[in-house]
């Protein structure tokens, strides 16, 4: 089921500045989409239209066959959304902060305690449920706005940069609990990070983005076929270590009974996969080089 859709999404300011150009996407439910580039590259206006907080200067999108430009009621009603500066209320106490948006988004009070209880244990800040928000650290800070996003049970989840300022513990159970949402409930989440090391470790597919516009869509195998050929198959054998090129990995087996055949032994033989943050150097080096 197509859970998002955006056809030729295009926001340009006042100031002329173009965040975004003719963006096209198509995301499915349960995916981990990691929307990915640069600081300025637009992925927080993508949100923001996404959101429906900005309307589009052309194109269109949705979310679950909504128009966020014309309905956003709608669509925050199935969305959450964690930012770098999530509003929250310093005077109240974490469980008290959760118990509050459970209520706005018409949650009643005993189910909005349980959910709440179950986030604050799940993302290690049961301890700290009675402390008010204003002595949590930014790590506390930034994994309450997560449970805060949850607590209504979204369909969709946004996240901007969601392990930022957190220690590797705290960074690995958002991440656990992120591929849960995904795995378990069905939630789709939409991923903006620069971080292509962390998105190829949590993310089912991706979007790149480069100065609003999008380079390539698509799993890692997908984007890998955009801009390389074959693949590359490391292998150590009689004569030492040397990297091969292959169309397929269905070439490997008789490359290896032809060195055994004339007398050599291997002792090695591995794909040699790039990385999600080769692909986009790649993607690119490609763009730069189709503009010119």
């Amino acid at each position: 089921m197509e859970v998002l859709a955006a056809k030729n999404l295009t926001k340009v300011y006042q100031s002329g500045k173009k965040a975004l150009n003719h963006i096209n996407l198509s995301i499915e439910e349960g995916e981990i989409f990691g929307f990915l580039g640069p600081n300025g590259a637009g992925k927080t206006t993508a949100v923001k239209l996404l959101n429906g907080i900005l309307k589009p200067s052309d194109g269109s999108c949705s979310i679950f066959g909504i128009n966020p430009g014309e309905t956003p009621e709608k669509v925050h009603a199935i969305s959450g959304v964690v930012t770098e500066h999530a509003q929250m209320y310093n005077n109240l106490t974490g469980l008290a902060n959760l118990m509050f948006f459970g209520s706005v988004f018409g949650t009643g009070e005993e189910e909005s305690k349980r959910r709440a209880l179950e986030y604050l244990e799940r993302l290690e800040l049961l301890e700290a449920k009675d402390q008010k928000l204003g002595e949590y650290s930014t790590g506390m800070r930034q994994r309450l706005s997560l449970a805060r996003a949850l607590i209504h049970q979204p369909k969709i989840l946004f996240l901007d940069e969601p392990t930022s300022g957190l220690d590797p513990e705290s960074a690995l159970n958002v991440n656990n609990l992120i591929k849960s949402l995904s795995r378990e409930k069905g939630t789709t989440v939409f991923l903006c990070t620069h971080q292509l090391r962390y998105a190829e470790e949590i993310c089912t597919k991706y979007g790149l983005i480069s100065e609003g516009s999008m380079l390539a869509a698509g799993s890692l195998d997908e984007l890998h076929s955009v801009v390389f050929k074959g693949m590359t198959v490391l292998l150590r054998d009689t004569d030492g270590e040397k990297n091969i090129e292959v169309e397929s990995e269905e070439e490997v087996p008789s490359l290896v009974k032809r060195i055994v055949d004339s007398g050599g032994r291997v002792y090695h033989v591995s794909a040699h996969k790039h990385s999600l943050e080769e692909i986009y150097f790649a993607l690119l080096e490609k763009t730069k080089r189709t503009a010119v």
